[in-house]
Order: C-alpha cells, then structure tokens, then sequence
C-alpha cells in the first residue's frame, strides 16, 4: 500500500471511523485505532468547550457534551490551528436547538469575542488628526476586528451574567430587534447593544464608507434635521469607543 493511500485510510478512518478504511489499514490496528480516534475526538470536544465555557455553563454538561459529539461527527478540523474548530458551532447548536435564539446568540457572541481577539491591530485616529479632515469627502474605515448581528434576545444581558459569575437573568425576547456589535480595542475585548437603526449605520458603512453617504441615508429614514444630528451622534461614539480605524479622504488617511 502506498503511504498517501494509508494516510488518506487513516484520515478517513479517524474523522468518519469508516469500517472500510480500518479494514484496509488491517486487523490487527484495530486497538490501536481506537486509542487514536478517541483521542482525537476528546480533543476536539476540548476545544470547544475551551472556546465556548459561557455556553457549556448555560446549556450544562451533557447537553454540551451531545452537542459537541454531534459537532465533531458532522466537521473534521478545516484549518492548521485548533483555534478555527470553533468555527461553525453555532451552526450546529443552531440546527440541534431551532427554538432556541437566545442560545444562538450567546453562541454567536463567545464567537465574536474569541475572533475579534485575534483580529487584526487597529489604532484609532487621534483627536488632532481629525481636526484637518474633510468630512464631505471623508470615507470611514471600520477596525477590522468588528462582528455584528441583529439581536432578538437578551443574550447581552446572559454573557455578561455567565461571564461575570453572577445571577443569570431569565431568558427574553426584546421588545424589538436590535444589534449585537463586538469589536477589540487595544488588549480588551467589548460588546455592546445597540437599536437596529445604529448596526444598519455600521453595515452602510461597511457597504460604503463614504460619511456624506451616511448621511445621506439617514436623512433618507429619519428626515434631514435628525438625520444629520443622528450622524454626527453616531461618529462621535464609534470614534470614542474605538469602532474607527482610519478616516480617509482624497487627499490623505488619518
């Protein structure tokens, strides 16, 4: 047997336990196999609840457990480190808990935190830099380490309980939907709610960065007295809480 062959048997044995590749591989591997596959998935079940502990916390050790089972049956490890594993949990909660959007957002929100982390560094324009810009034909650049979603739940309020150790409150719908933002700023990681027109703002201009535009479409939902003091209400707060990464304009970035 050729060596890329036994690999691709091993492989396949490992992530599927394939009775047909351990039949190949022979007999007598058999005991040694399953020390390796059961190695394999207590370390992917590992992972996961590394990744998500507020998660395991709200949903207890055996619905986690059958949760992260059910994960490792349905995706293999996808990338080189098992930091990416991850990746696609909630998916599964998602699929294994369908009435359940508290659960999918508090998924999504340990998610977020672990990205953002690991995202990209982006210092925040100063004050003085911006004193020069050209906010007719500036353009905003958001940091890279932004993750939003629309909110449904009080998730926000559950991590943070979960986080903090302290009473959890009962889960609830909101009274509207809203949105979830998280973002890093320096070596700290932050989450934050905000109403649905605001993570609309942050997705215009993730679309186009231009502020004029923005502006322009919020005067377009607001009309144009509240829509142009709801813009600058909105650039003054992402530009104190960091959400900005530079601000560009035809001639220069700051």
């Amino acid at each position: 047997m050729k060596l890329a062959t036994l690999q691709q048997d091993f492989h396949t044995w490992l992530t599927t336990a394939s009775p047909e590749a351990a039949l190949r591989l022979g007999p007598a591997t058999a005991a040694g196999l399953a020390v390796y596959q059961n190695n394999y998935r207590a370390q992917l079940v590992g992972c996961l609840e590394t990744s998500y502990p507020n998660v395991h916390a709200w949903l207890g050790d055996e619905a986690f457990l059958a949760s992260a089972v059910a994960h490792v049956d349905r995706q293999p490890p996808h990338a080189w480190t098992l930091d990416a594993y991850a990746d696609g949990f909630d998916t599964t909660l998602a699929a294994r808990y369908p009435d359940n959007p508290d659960l999918h957002e508090l998924a999504w929100i340990e998610h977020a935190m672990s990205v953002a982390f690991v995202a990209a560094d982006a210092a925040p324009p100063s004050a003085q830099a911006l004193a020069g810009v050209d906010w007719e034909s500036a353009r905003l650049v958001l940091v890279p380490s932004l993750r939003m979603r629309t909110a449904t739940t009080n998730a926000q309020d559950l991590w943070t309980a979960l986080n903090d150790g302290t009473p959890v409150p009962d889960s609830e719908m909101l009274e509207a939907p809203a949105g979830l933002i998280v973002w890093r700023r320096a070596f700290g990681c932050y989450l934050n709610l905000v109403d649905a027109l605001e993570l609309d703002a942050l997705r215009q201009v993730q679309a186009d960065g231009r502020f004029e535009a923005l502006c322009e479409w919020l005067v377009t939902r607001l009309g144009e007295d509240e829509g142009i003091d709801a813009a600058g209400a909105m650039l003054a707060r992402w530009l104190g809480n960091g959400l900005v990464a530079a601000v560009e304009s035809e001639n220069e970035s700051v």
